[in-house]
């Protein structure tokens, strides 16, 4: 595991746009997982200058869905799907046969998610995921308990989860109660792993996720299984001051 800590979110931000961009360059057709929510817009704004700019190119990217609310349909703006479409998709100009859905609105869903899989399996598997920290430890909607193996999947969000997503709604009451998440075990095959981390909110459960017993009961804690986890953390989310370094086999520190 490699960390990161950087002065605050738009240092994060341009760290993790710039590791992207060399995967990217580096490795020509890229599967790329990215998690929706606030932390990683910064990131997929600054590779959309690049884009615009015609210092990235996206020509080989096959993006693959993270989560999905259930019964929310992928035009509704207030999906996860129309979120990676504005965010990505659209300013990055992928191709639909380049997206790989994870679609809550249909009436099988054991039969989406089956799809879901057999599409990440058929692109070859994730060469690089971009991942944000859940209040409860989540990693997409993995809600606890949630171990290593879960499979994709429908989850009933938690409370914790309502309430950090009530603000994209409007009220808590408004937040859909269940989602579709890519299973803990695609996550933790992929190649490469960002996890991005802003806000002294995040500071205690990131400590219990590098620091803390692997448990189903904090499902971010495995990460420490994945073969190559890059932590980008800010200074706010950082809870060890200037220490913390002897948790990690690297650690690069800039502030």
């Amino acid at each position: 595991m490699k960390l990161r800590i950087v002065e605050d979110y738009e240092a994060l931000s341009f760290v993790a746009a710039a590791i992207v961009a060399d995967e990217i360059e580096r490795q020509g057709p890229l599967v790329l997982l990215p998690a929706t929510g606030s932390t990683p817009i910064g990131a997929y704004q600054q590779l959309a200058q690049r884009h615009a700019a015609r210092e990235l190119d996206s020509s080989q990217i096959t993006l693959v869905q993270l989560d999905e609310y259930v019964d929310i349909a992928p035009d509704d703006r207030r999906s996860l799907f129309g979120w990676m479409k504005r965010l990505l998709i659209d300013p990055l100009k992928i191709p639909s046969n380049c997206v790989l859905p994870l679609d809550g609105y249909q009436a099988d869903l054991a039969l989406s998610c089956h799809r879901y899989d057999q599409s990440v399996r058929a692109s070859g598997g994730l060469n690089l995921a971009i991942l944000g920290l859940g209040p409860n430890g989540h990693l997409g909607f993995n809600e606890p308990p949630a171990g290593p193996s879960a499979p994709t999947r429908v989850v009933q969000l938690s409370p914790a989860s309502i309430e950090s997503n009530a603000r994209y709604w409007g009220s808590r009451s408004l937040v859909p109660t269940r989602a579709l998440t890519a299973g803990m075990d695609i996550i933790l095959s992929a190649q490469k792993i960002l996890l991005l981390v802003s806000g002294s909110h995040k500071a205690e459960v990131l400590r219990r996720t590098l620091a803390g017993k692997m448990t189903d009961e904090l499902p971010a804690s495995y990460l420490r299984l994945a073969p190559d986890v890059t932590v980008i953390a800010d200074r706010p989310a950082w809870p060890w001051g200037d220490g913390g370094a002897h948790l990690v086999d690297d650690i690069a520190i800039s502030w």
